[in-house]
């Protein structure tokens, strides 16, 4: 376990806490969830750079079929 600590303004800090934001489960998930969002920002970045014309339907099923399989395992670990 990692002990961080953090600089927040006093009524930014109140209000997270009032709202339970700063205990540390809320803290894990606001970041795994950040995690998870800039992942699909990347994966869309690069999509958008590939050549059309090199994602063939074969390569889009395998992709496709890897999406499926990570969120299966994320349902099946959360």
């Amino acid at each position: 376990m990692t002990t961080i600590a953090i600089e927040l303004p006093d009524d930014l800090a109140q209000k997270a806490t009032a709202a339970g934001l700063l205990a540390p489960e809320a803290i894990a998930d606001l970041l795994r969830e950040q995690l998870r969002r800039r992942a699909g920002e990347r994966l869309s970045e690069r999509w958008e750079r590939l050549p059309a014309e090199d994602l063939t339907p074969a390569i889009e099923q395998e992709i496709v079929a890897e999406v499926r399989a990570v969120r299966a395992e994320r349902r099946g670990g959360a």
